[in-house]
């Protein structure tokens, strides 16, 4: 007799393969919903959840439960609560982190992502519009178009979704006056134009009630266009368009399980690709022919954009993650300098000269932000004067790398045109960027070649080029111990020079003043003189507070291999403030003096210092013993 708990589980696997197989080939769909506070975003998605039968029962005796307890209407069954899983959210009744949810209808998959209408949660909004095919803007039809809602519609055509709903919602709260929806998309309409959005869908709608959701409502008579279920299902998505242009696929993973097999993985940006295609890789332009395109299910004669495969190639050509494969005959561009549009997503400002990770596709290269050309005011559409950017702020800027990236402008190409940057101290992703277009660099200039090399140089002088890098506090002792170091080496017959923090700025850095940004472009101007004074073999001793851990790697980064010596002169707060034989904490103290570092700008001491010396337990004679010692044993 056959076991009837057997019987179940059978007939429930055999309807979820049912259900998988059914929606094996259905499209995807990527959209957000976006606009302000109180909209009505996740309401709406909750709606589509329940409408699309895509809750189970527990949930659904949950989502009742809760709206009784938590939720905003009543004892009707609040929406938002299907979204809103935060508790911060539900205590608040807003959204604050990006939520992505999965349904499904007759003729299509979505991924939809709930993102936070709150200003100072843009940069969470840019995280859900990354990935988006579509944006649905809400406005509630009491207020009209706000900040958030030119905030977000500017953002969303900047990222590239180019399929707009203008969704008017609470039109229940507003008796369904046409009049009203009318107004609110003419303002709209101008707007979008002032931002170069073409074209937009707007639509009339009630997520709590579901007019115009998934059918008609008797309610707007007067509306004559498509429900929003029916215009997610029929709407053209990015991957359609991406199969048109020219073949881009990045490595991922350099696939070697034997001897006999290598392959290169990675999900297709762009195009298609067939075995007997001719194929370059970049940045090195090496070419080749694709032989095999091999997937877990067997080889295929074509694959196209969306699809992750692994390319063998008929040659034995170098190439390794990050590389991007491309048609022989239309290659992408290469560069290391670039105009981008950059959305800042930090808590601190960004600080121009800084070196920060920059990850675009599977590329990972070390890039520098110059200081903004200018700042975007979302509202008005201005462009302002901007010496740095701040939380959410956009801006358009330059950048450098530290070697060439392979890449397309976003505009043509969102996996070879947007890029993140990432801390290098905290591993923090602190903005996402847009590539225009690459800066040209003068064809005149070009490095030269130098018959008298640096080891020429440093054998002249009988010794090996190094930076000994002092970095401490103001009044730590810095200066008096590097001189003392100095003429000790000069005795010793060593090619030193010394470049003291006071001394440069009356020179080589008087234009610079004393904000984060000014200490980080002083630093940076220091180390690229005393990277070129060890290329003429001399011992550079700096004495910089150099605050910041990550300038000081930079310049460890310009300095051959074991040439950089970090010197900690370890002196506490109290102590170097006791000493203050400038007078210049006392200043501080008094609001005479700003960004003064230990008292309203930070000092970030080493934390592996080569040479770390204690004030307290030695003097300034017996440290620079110390320090020669290392330095010459």
């Amino acid at each position: 007799m056959t076991d009837p708990i057997y019987k179940t589980d059978a007939l429930i696997a055999e309807d979820i393969d049912q259900y998988l197989k059914v929606h094996e080939h259905k499209t995807m769909l990527r959209f957000i919903t976006c606009g302000s506070v109180d909209d009505g975003k996740s309401t709406l998605i909750g709606r589509l959840l329940y409408d699309s039968k895509m809750i189970f029962e527990d949930q659904l005796e949950a989502l009742q439960a809760d709206s009784k307890k938590v939720g905003t209407q009543g004892q009707e069954i609040d929406f938002a609560l299907l979204v809103d899983g935060l508790a911060a959210e539900r205590e608040q009744g807003i959204t604050i982190d990006v939520a992505y949810r999965f349904f499904a209808t007759e003729k299509r998959k979505f991924i939809v992502a709930d993102t936070p209408g709150h200003e100072q949660y843009t940069r969470n909004m840019v995280t859900g519009a990354s990935t988006a095919d579509l944006a649905v803007i809400l406005i509630d039809a009491r207020k009209g178009i706000l900040t958030q809602t030119r905030r977000h519609s500017y953002l969303a055509h900047l990222i590239g979704i180019r399929n707009i709903v203008l969704a008017v919602n609470k039109m229940d709260l507003v008796g369904y006056d046409q009049a009203v929806f009318d107004g609110i998309v003419k303002d709209y309409a101008a707007f979008a134009r002032s931002i170069g959005i073409t074209a937009f869908t707007p639509m009339p709608i009630s997520g709590f009630k579901g007019d115009n959701i998934t059918g008609l409502s008797p309610n707007t008579p007067w509306y004559r266009g498509p429900a929003l279920i029916e215009h997610l299902e029929t709407v053209d998505v990015n991957s359609a368009a991406d199969a048109d242009k020219p073949f881009r696929m990045a490595v991922q993973w350099v696939n070697r399980p034997n001897l006999d097999f290598r392959g290169f993985s990675g999900q297709i940006a762009t195009g298609s690709v067939r075995p007997g295609d001719a194929i370059r890789v970049l940045p090195s332009g090496k070419t080749s022919t694709i032989t095999r395109i091999v997937t877990l299910n067997g080889d295929l004669e074509e694959a196209v954009a969306g699809q992750s495969v692994t390319l063998c190639f008929a040659d034995e050509v170098d190439c390794s993650r990050g590389d991007v494969i491309a048609a022989s005959d239309s290659p992408p561009q290469v560069a290391d300098q670039f105009e981008a549009t950059i959305v800042w997503m930090a808590d601190e400002e960004m600080l121009p000269g800084r070196s920060y990770w920059l990850k675009i596709g599977a590329q990972t290269v070390t890039a520098t932000v110059q200081q903004p050309k200018y700042q975007v005011n979302v509202n008005t559409m201005e462009q302002l004067a901007a010496k740095t950017l701040e939380l959410n702020a956009i801006g358009v800027a330059n950048l450098s790398t530290d070697r060439q990236v392979v890449f397309e402008p976003y505009a043509d190409n969102r996996t070879l045109g947007g890029f993140i940057l990432i801390d290098k101290i905290t591993n923090a992703t602190v903005a996402a960027g847009m590539l225009h277009f690459s800066l040209r660099r003068a064809q005149n200039v070009h490095w030269q070649a130098t018959d008298v090399s640096r080891d020429f140089h440093a054998g002249l002088k009988n010794q090996k080029p190094a930076v000994l890098w002092f970095t401490g506090l103001s009044g730590a002792g810095k200066s008096t111990i590097a001189n003392l170091v100095e003429k000790r080496l000069a005795r010793m017959n060593r090619h030193t020079f010394l470049l003291d923090g006071d001394n440069v700025r009356h020179g080589l850095n008087k234009d610079l003043g004393f904000t984060d940004a000014d200490r980080v472009e002083n630093i940076r101007r220091v180390g690229e003189v005393a990277k070129l004074m060890t290329d003429a073999g001399l011992i550079v001793i700096t004495a910089f507070i150099s605050p910041f851990r990550a300038e000081r790697d930079m310049v460890r980064q310009m300095m051959q291999p074991g040439e950089f010596i970090e010197v900690h002169i370890d002196t506490s707060l109290a102590d170097a403030e006791a000493r203050d034989v400038k007078g210049l904490y006392k200043k501080a103290r008094a609001g005479q003096l700003k960004n003064f570092t230990g008292i309203d700008s930070p000092y970030e001491a080493p934390e592996d210092p080569e040479i770390r010396i204690d004030t307290a337990d030695m003097t300034a004679e017996e440290a620079a013993e110390a320090i020669v010692a290392r330095l010459i044993p």
